[in-house]
């Protein structure tokens, strides 16, 4: 597992380093043989320091752990142990759903669809990017550029998806009717649910 260790204004040792990458291997070994990729961040918030954990635990599949401590190695272990709980939990609902699913699995089913995906610079003295609508010029610059999977899931298993890499909305195939779907976090922290089919 490839493990960048970066810090905002924080000076990130290799002491500090070495504990980061251990403890990741660690925790990936555990509970995703084949994990392929974390980026650790430090930085500074008013008193405390704070971690962020970007771990990509396999193909689509993104999770995130944030902590805040005294120092960089509180703030990490804060850090690891969210994700190690969201890995734990995911672990736990792929093995339950695995379980009630077996039967009716079709491997011809289980391929994914590519997408782009872009994030947009805000134009100055906006907080937001203006949206983009088919191709039309808003302005706004592409910053960066990802290859994306959208995978075939059910409602319930986009959702733990989203949950788990922290993300306020995810896309996805619908296992049900092949549609195009979206699930994201309301403002008033339930989840919506998008689904073209019924459009």
């Amino acid at each position: 597992m490839h493990i960048t260790v970066a810090g905002k204004q924080v000076e990130t040792g290799e002491a500090l380093k070495t504990h980061v990458r251990e403890n990741l291997a660690t925790i990936a070994r555990k509970y995703f043989d084949h994990a392929l990729e974390a980026n650790v961040t430090f930085r500074k918030n008013r008193a405390f320091f704070a971690c962020d954990i970007n771990l990509k635990a396999g193909r689509g599949l993104l999770m995130r752990g944030e902590g805040e401590g005294t120092d960089a190695h509180r703030a990490f272990e804060e850090a690891s142990e969210h994700l190690a709980k969201r890995l734990r939990r995911y672990r736990r609902r792929v093995n339950e759903h695995a379980r009630s699913m077996a039967p009716e699995r079709d491997p011809a089913q289980e391929v994914a669809s590519l997408a782009r995906q872009y994030v947009l610079a805000a134009e100055e003295g906006e907080e937001e990017p203006p949206p983009a609508t088919n191709g039309a010029d808003h302005g706004a610059v592409v910053v960066a550029e990802h290859p994306a999977h959208i995978e075939k899931l059910t409602v319930g298993e986009a959702v733990m998806r989203m949950d788990l890499a922290h993300a306020p909305v995810l896309m996805f195939r619908n296992k049900a009717t092949g549609a195009m779907n979206v699930v994201y976090r309301r403002t008033d922290g339930h989840v919506g649910w998008i689904d073209a089919a019924d459009a």
